[in-house]
């Protein structure tokens, strides 16, 4: 295996991607039951291939299966994320049916879903909230986690604040019970990128068993941009002590490491003339375009990087008191560094035809502890089955924040000299506002119950109730002037929903759901002394839809339509355009549609489309300006995902192709910038060993030059990568 550096690859790998849809729609041989499965990422007959039928942990504390749930639940398992080649979070996140994703240096990994994005969206390690997604969420390695699961829409009685748009829930593979396992995986494709990780997992005896797994990725750039190389570590154990069937506890410690010699700010927009090879991907009425042959071009100064080094611990006990009654407690602590030192903002100014850059220096010291023990009860009342769930929750949050904020010097879109990043000394971040120390220290206590009672045993009702004391104590310290000013605002959100699952049949469910979330204005550990006297916005959803399976549990369809209203957002007065006040609104609506069924022994094809439309009904900012009607950034009406696997029935080969399609966005919300629409194209082609399986992939094989995600400024958009070619191989024994 050798790295594959070069920009472009050969037409024949394109050919190769663009035959493998019709090769798969090629052979339909009978379909053969008991057909005999050559290795686990063959597309062998399976049943219930959307998990409809496991317990899911995101959807509900109560042990309700994703059939049970009255809300869309979505799931990655490890082989899932093997097959598609989905090798970091970013990659994961944007496999979710509806969900885009952007690579932002400050929040790697930011997920949009249902029309909202950042803070609106919580994204959880084992069930454990930190912070808001935008301060923890970092793109490393999946090899690490077992499954990643998605609950779509509010989910504030469960999660807390800031789970608007949904849930994201990063479960890491565990120790089992089950024997000896060891699995690996090894890589190297375009653009330097190396991949390894093992796998262990040891019974030490009928009660004992651990379980360790490591990664590494190294690249010089994921997106093929000069000066970004990138490195990512994950160390992931636990122990796992089951004495009997009544008591189990869990210890488990997580350290994930991750570093960008120099953080990609996006593709910076400048004039036509300004530009060597102008265009067209970004609509605009200004005349400025996205320069081609800029693509690789990475304006950050020397010595400008990015990272976070984070390690978790949590133990986790359950334990049956009762035939009726069972105890959960869950202890967990988090400590996290992370850097962010880069030019944010780097804006083309058309009377110098130059770029304008700011520079940020800004450190995140994070500890977080937290409590949270819950009480089970699962029982029938004559014919009338009750789960009933009530517990508690306490955590505590330490944050410090220095952060240093300036300008440097303006550089030539087509030959820039990019300088070298400033230091920290106090004399090259002068002014006010300019060299600053936030602090932060949080209390939360939280107390929550859910409950799913069946009226029949083809009805159920669903309910929950979440209360929450959230205590802020914020300073900020201005270096420069020698200030100190403090805020301590307070917060007791309520949240509730109620819901029905109601079964048509055993394998076909409909559902309802009315539920309520808050989200802050801004991410509470980085509230400034303004944002600090308002309250949570809030918001209230409404969905309907229908699971199914079909043909012995070989296809599976999930249906939903939605519509989510988010009330008191920040918006300027209609009377005085100076003052902010908590008027503002937001609506989303639209629907989803995920499929996956096993057409033939050798043929699965999955599918999934999510139409959204989202808008401000009332919105004004700086100046009067009325963005009422308008949309919402980094939001496409549309986005669908089509994948194919075909096993060829003479030889232990699988191909793949992997479809994906968003329609164009806006990135600012005035909407007068707009970037188009894009399709993209992987293939694979795998072949197996006894105990190992050897994979050929290519991504982005049209090579398809596209944006996908905006920046910190509305005229800097981040680019998808371009074609690239992955050798690859994972053993198991």
């Amino acid at each position: 295996m050798y790295p594959i550096n070069n920009r472009s690859l050969p037409p024949t790998l394109v050919c190769l991607g663009l035959m493998l849809p019709a090769a798969a729609m090629a052979d339909s041989a009978p379909l053969q039951l008991d057909a005999v499965r050559i290795n686990d990422l063959a597309p062998a007959p399976v049943q219930d291939p959307l998990h409809l039928d496991e317990k899911n942990s995101t959807g509900s504390r109560l042990g309700l299966t994703a059939r049970e749930t009255p809300a869309t639940v979505e799931v990655k398992t490890q082989q899932d994320m093997q097959i598609k080649g989905l090798r970091t979070t970013k990659e994961a996140f944007s496999d979710i049916n509806g969900a885009t994703v952007g690579n932002v240096p400050g929040n790697p990994a930011v997920l949009t879903m249902r029309g909202f994005s950042g803070n609106t969206i919580n994204v959880m390690q084992d069930g454990v909230r930190v912070a808001a997604s935008t301060i923890v969420t970092r793109d490393v390695d999946t090899w690490n986690y077992d499954r990643i699961e998605v609950l779509k829409g509010p989910s504030s009685v469960l999660y807390g604040e800031g789970a608007l748009g949904g849930a994201v829930n990063m479960i890491t593979r565990k120790a089992s019970l089950d024997g000896q396992h060891l699995d690996g995986m090894l890589s190297a494709g375009s653009f330097g990128t190396q991949r390894a990780a093992i796998g262990v997992n040891q019974p030490l005896s009928d009660t004992v068993a651990v379980r360790a797994d490591i990664s590494s990725l190294h690249s010089n750039s994921l997106y093929d941009v000069d000066g970004q190389k990138t490195t990512a570590l994950g160390l992931t154990g636990s122990l796992l002590y089951k004495p009997n069937d009544n008591l189990s506890m869990l210890f488990a410690i997580d350290h994930f490491d991750d570093e960008y010699d120099s953080t990609y700010q996006g593709a910076p927009l400048v004039a036509a003339s300004a530009a060597g090879h102008a265009s067209g991907i970004v609509n605009n009425p200004y005349g400025l375009v996205i320069d081609k042959s800029a693509r690789y071009t990475n304006y950050n100064p020397d010595g400008a990087h990015s990272g976070a080094r984070s390690t978790a611990v949590r133990w986790t006990t359950d334990y049956r008191l009762t035939d009726d009654w069972s105890l959960n407690n869950l202890v967990s602590y988090y400590t996290a560094k992370r850097e962010f030192f880069l030019s944010g903002d780097q804006v083309y100014n058309s009377s110098t035809s130059k770029l304008d850059r700011t520079v940020q220096r800004i450190s995140h010291d994070q500890q977080f502890w937290s409590e949270r023990l819950s009480a089970t009860q699962d029982r029938y009342f004559g014919t009338f089955r009750n789960r009933f769930t009530l517990g508690s929750e306490y955590s505590y949050t330490d944050f410090t924040n220095p952060r240093q904020n300036g300008t440097t010097t303006s550089v030539d879109p087509q030959n820039p000299d990019v300088g070298s990043f400033p230091s920290s000394a106090g004399s090259n971040w002068p002014g006010a506002g300019k060299n600053v120390v936030y602090q932060s220290n949080m209390d939360t206590t939280a107390l929550f119950a859910e409950d799913a009672f069946n009226l029949t045993p083809d009805w159920l009702l669903v309910g929950g109730v979440r209360y929450e004391d959230i205590d802020l104590r914020r300073s900020i310290t201005d270096l420069n002037l020698g200030t100190r000013q403090s805020f301590h605002p307070t917060y007791e959100p309520f949240s509730w929903r109620l819901g029905t699952v109601y079964n048509l049949t055993p394998d076909v469910q409909l559902y309802a759901q009315y539920s309520t979330a808050v989200t802050p204005v801004s991410s509470l550990l980085l509230i400034s002394t303004a944002n600090g006297v308002f309250d949570l916005s809030k918001g209230r959803s409404m969905e309907v839809g229908f699971k199914t399976s079909a043909f012995g549990g070989r296809t599976s369809v999930l249906g939903s339509l939605y519509w989510i209203r988010l009330d008191d957002i920040l918006t300027r007065d209609p009377n005085d355009s100076t003052l902010t006040v908590q008027g503002g609104s937001q609506t989303s609506k639209g629907m989803e549609l995920s499929t996956s069924t096993q057409l033939t022994s050798q043929l699965q094809v999955d599918l999934g489309v999510s139409l959204v439309d989202a808008r401000y009904d009332d919105l004004i900012e700086a100046g009067g300006a009325d963005r009422s009607g308008n949309h919402p950034v980094n939001v496409p009406h549309t986005t669908a995902n089509a994948d194919v696997l075909y096993h060829l029935q003479a030889l232990p080969v699988t191909l793949g192709a992997f479809v994906k399609h968003a329609s164009g966005f806006y990135t600012d919300t005035a909407n007068t910038y707009f970037v188009e629409g894009h399709t993209t194209l992987d293939a694979s082609i795998s072949y197996e060993l006894k105990n190992a399986t050897v994979t050929l992939r290519g991504r982005n094989l049209t090579n398809e030059f596209y944006g996908e995600y905006s920046g910190y400024s509305a005229t800097q958009i981040y680019l998808g990568a371009p074609r690239s070619a992955e050798l690859g191989v994972t053993f198991k024994f």
